[in-house]
């Protein structure tokens, strides 16, 4: 029987997402990525000089980001939403969810983390939405996902030896959304003081075979559902490490490989939070406080 068509507006193939994390966990996973997010995590929310009585974790692959929170000193409970079926370690709470329906009343939560998770949905708009329902007023959002140029040096050149080996380019890198655009799409969210900034990491292999090999150790191969199903042929794979090598790679020909981890926080509105002053209402003129003469309208600067 032929499996139901999915609709057009999917990027991903999630159920091909959940295989290709149990299959990392059985290679043994590849975890420098998540585990620098956890650390930079607690680093940021050290930061927040406040208690978090119920955290979630959102589709976080590892407990990496958990461990982080159960050392900060500021979390409560923490439950751990995810679609694959695990037992963590530490006896925490978890619920099978999928990212794009999270099983959340409005307002349950204090605290919404994501560590390298969100880069994966279909529908991330949507998701950010249901993110800000489910926290209380003044509660906080912060997640990390892969984006801007991440992989850049791999699609270049796979798409480059495909079309010189192959004769056409087909889809064997995802797409990574924009830190610009995320900023906009936590507005539209809802949220209220939104931050986004981009920590860029570069890792260096000796082939572009040890790439893809942690890649897979990630759970992070191609799972595009316009993806070519036919294996990439040997002769496009030696092609592209041989253009990978003539351009991405140091004086020692070992190659770079970019990470983009983009960061995302936002909050909850509440009348608490600082709210940004009504046009007309400062005090202190501009011109006074930069030590300079206020130019009216329509008068020349002297030369």
């Amino acid at each position: 029987m032929a499996s139901p068509q999915m609709p057009s507006s999917q990027v991903f193939d999630r159920p091909l997402l959940r295989a290709r994390r149990a299959r990392a966990a059985a290679l043994g996973p590849a975890t420098f990525l998540i585990d620098r997010v956890a650390e930079d995590l607690a680093e940021r929310l050290a930061a927040v000089l406040r208690p978090f009585p119920l955290a979630v974790d959102l589709g976080t692959p590892t407990e990496a980001l958990r461990n982080a929170l159960a050392t900060s000193g500021k979390i409560g409970d923490i439950v751990a939403l995810d679609r694959a079926v695990v037992v963590p370690a530490s006896g925490r709470l978890q619920v099978v969810a999928d990212e794009e329906a999270l099983p959340l009343r409005d307002g349950v939560a204090d605290l919404v983390v994501s560590g390298l998770a969100l880069q994966f949905v279909n529908d991330l708009p949507g998701t950010l939405v249901q993110v800000r329902r489910a926290l209380k007023p003044d509660g906080l959002f912060i997640a990390a996902l892969l984006g801007g140029e991440t992989l850049t040096e791999l699609r270049q050149a796979l798409a480059e030896a495909e079309a010189e080996i192959e004769g056409g380019v087909s889809p064997r890198v995802a797409p990574f959304v924009d830190v610009h655009e995320l900023g906009n799409l936590l507005q539209r969210a809802g949220f209220a003081l939104p931050v986004t900034d981009l920590d860029r990491v570069t890792v260096r292999y000796e082939s572009v075979l040890g790439l893809m090999l942690d890649l897979r150790r990630m759970g992070a191969a191609n799972a595009l559902i316009e993806r070519r199903r036919s294996p990439l042929r040997r002769a496009t794979l030696l092609r592209a490490g041989e253009i990978y090598l003539a351009r991405f790679a140091d004086a020692d020909r070992r190659i770079r490989a970019t990470f983009d981890i983009v960061w995302l926080s936002g909050w909850a509105p509440d009348p608490s939070q600082q709210q940004p002053l009504k046009p007309g209402s400062a005090q202190v003129r501009l011109a006074d406080a930069l030590g300079s003469r206020e130019i009216s309208a329509g008068e020349k600067a002297g030369r």
